[in-house]
């Protein structure tokens, strides 16, 4: 047993019956949706054509939420039903960057995910999800896609069907009849821009907070918010990368009319601040590491900063991972209700035992302990390479984003590790004191800098296997991160680095570039946590 959808636009009204009546089954909130009727206009006045499609969880055979979520709170159902328990999510979003067709958000009465259940309460007692009885045109056809006397099944056999984003690989179980690829590919048309019926576009983001305003304000509120100038010459002045419909308007090419409101940045400050001060400690771990097992003698002072610096590293981790949940009083799922799958779940057991074994090796220094030191260091370097890198893996896992699927992650977190662990070093040693070991500190932030530019240039410039990848990448060396990009990310933190400690020995030249190597991290994590986020789902 199967359960699946099939959305016959040849009769597909663009009533919105199915989008009222999720709402009114499952009481949701305003600014946010279940299920929605997104409008697609093609054509040139007057050989128009609306395209009207029906919005929702796909209940993916593999469904990359379930994977990802580390509470347990997606699962699946025996009748392939994707369900959720809102008991026990931790509102971490994970589960909605890694859906390829933005079918979850947070909803905003309890601060956790929730998405189409299939009305799962009412096939439990035999009767149809609320948008296929209220239908109007019988457009939408639910049931058991592997009964071949159900409807669904017949359809499927009879009529060619389109299921969206086919290469993710999630096996959707929401069929269209005479889909067209303007409405069910996101990247063939801009995202709405602000207008009488999409005016909720701005501002509402996961939350649905700007909604809530809008309800209980007595101001002016102008639904109109951009209206098309007459002049043409104008509106070309107007138009923009980001912005494209203007132009859209006025030369015929496909466009959004009707959309859902743009959840916005999901992981916004406190992912990339958590992915910098991590990089920072398992580096504080790894640079002292690396010159003991070279052969150098590194002191007790070293040791206990680099455990000292590793452990405050940790610390600010974790804070930022729980002041970026939506339900930080449910934290303790991660550790406590794990799902096994998600490497949110390995993460969160990866920084527990490298901060064990750091704390470990700190104590074991300060009383003078050897007894086992070495093997105790091994153990700890491989926890660390693994909390350098398993971040590259949650991001894998969140499908949605496909420039995140880059091979070539892993090797990213890794090197920011080796570049923040020295840059660390460097900045510490003023407090105390420069040591024999601290001498490859600067040979090994040459190395790390030249693989990371290497690194940079081949996620940008290797073959881009998608459309959306290849918006990302315009957007970072093109479009609105290019000066932070190329100003700070490449010239300050990488470039300006290099040729201070090829040129210089003095101590300033070196802190300095240090300094500048840790500002440089900062901004290229903002900028690879963010600009994937800015392309649309659905």
């Amino acid at each position: 047993m199967r359960y699946g959808f099939i959305i016959d636009n040849r009769k597909c009204i663009g009533c919105h019956a199915c989008t009222t009546a999720c709402k009114s089954e499952h009481d949701v909130a305003v600014g946010v949706n279940r299920t929605y009727v997104k409008q697609v206009e093609k054509g040139e006045f007057p050989n128009t054509r609306r395209i009207f499609s029906v919005m929702r969880c796909n209940h993916c055979t593999d469904a990359p939420c379930v994977e990802i979520c580390p509470v347990e709170a997606l699962y699946t159902r025996e009748d392939g039903i994707v369900d959720f328990d809102n008991n026990r999510c931790i509102g971490c979003k994970s589960c909605m960057q890694a859906c390829p067709y933005d079918a979850l958000y947070i909803d905003p009465d309890n601060n956790t995910a929730a998405k189409c259940n299939y009305c799962a309460h009412r096939v439990d007692v035999g009767r149809e999800p609320a948008c296929v009885s209220v239908c109007p045109e019988h457009a939408i056809i639910a049931g058991d896609i592997h009964n071949p006397e159900t409807e669904i099944s017949q359809l499927l056999a009879r009529q060619a069907v389109k299921v969206r984003k086919p290469e993710k690989g999630t096996n959707p179980n929401l069929f269209y009849i005479d889909g067209d690829d303007a409405s069910l590919i996101p990247e063939a048309t801009a995202k709405s821009g602000p207008g009488l019926w999409n005016s909720q576009a701005r501002g509402v983001g996961h939350f649905a907070k700007a909604a809530e305003k809008m309800l209980n304000t007595n101001d002016d509120i102008d639904l109109l918010q951009m209206t098309i100038d007459n002049d043409i010459e104008a509106a070309y002045q107007r138009k923009d990368s980001e912005n494209p419909n203007y132009i859209d308007v006025l030369t015929g090419k496909a466009r959004r009319v009707y959309d859902t409101p743009d959840k916005g940045i999901l992981w916004g400050w406190e992912v990339s601040a958590y992915v910098f001060t991590k990089a920072i400690a398992a580096g504080a771990f790894l640079i002292p590491f690396i010159a003991i097992i070279l052969g150098y003698e590194v002191s007790s002072t070293a040791k206990l900063w680099s455990a000292g610096i590793s452990l405050v590293g940790l610390a600010l981790t974790g804070l930022f991972l729980v002041m970026d949940l939506d339900r930080p009083d449910r934290f303790l799922n991660v550790l406590l209700r794990p799902q096994w799958n998600s490497w949110l779940v390995k993460g969160g057991y990866t920084i527990s035992i490298f901060g064990l074994l750091v704390t470990v090796w700190g104590a074991m220094t300060f009383f003078e302990i050897q007894t086992g030191e070495t093997i105790l260091l091994w153990v700890t370097a491989v926890s660390a390479i693994l909390l350098a890198v398993y971040t590259a893996f949650l991001f894998a896992q969140a499908k949605g984003r496909d420039f995140w699927q880059s091979p070539t992650l892993p090797l990213h977190m890794l090197v920011h590790s080796i570049m923040a662990g020295a840059a660390i070093f460097i900045v510490a040693s003023l407090i105390f004191g420069t040591e024999n070991w601290m001498g490859i500190l600067k040979n090994t932030m040459i190395f790390a800098l030249v693989v990371n530019l290497f690194t940079l240039i081949t996620e940008l410039t290797i073959t881009h296997p998608t459309t959306s990848v290849k918006k990302v990448v315009e957007m970072i060396t093109k479009g609105r991160y290019r000066n932070l990009f190329w100003i700070v990310s490449v010239i300050i933190g990488n470039i300006i680095p290099l040729l201070f400690l090829i040129l210089g020995n003095s101590e300033p030249l070196v802190v300095g570039s240090a300094v500048l190597v840790l500002i440089g991290i900062v901004a290229t994590e903002k900028i690879w946590v963010e600009a994937p986020q800015r392309i649309p789902l659905a």
